[in-house]
């Protein structure tokens, strides 16, 4: 079987939204609301964890922040607004 590459593209003005449909913007503090297991690591971030100051990606899906004590892509289906 061949492996495609995933297309999705996003509207330039598409919102950033968490789990509850609430808008994300820079600088946001946001909370994990299930626990969530770090790709390539045997850390876990709990539910509950405050991710501060956040920065917004190109994806509406997705934002950057420190958590655990490194910087990482979080999904926003898994963070509501604190």
């Amino acid at each position: 079987m061949e492996a495609k590459a995933s297309n999705t593209t996003y509207p330039m003005d598409a919102p950033t939204k968490d789990s509850n449909g609430n808008l994300l913007a820079e600088g946001d503090s946001v909370t994990l609301i299930k626990d969530l297991k770090v790709r390539g690591s045997s850390q876990t971030l709990k539910r509950g964890t405050v991710v501060k100051n956040i920065r917004l990606t190109n994806s509406p899906a997705e934002v950057e922040g420190r958590a655990g004590g490194s910087t990482m892509v979080l999904k926003t289906e898994f963070l509501k607004k604190a």
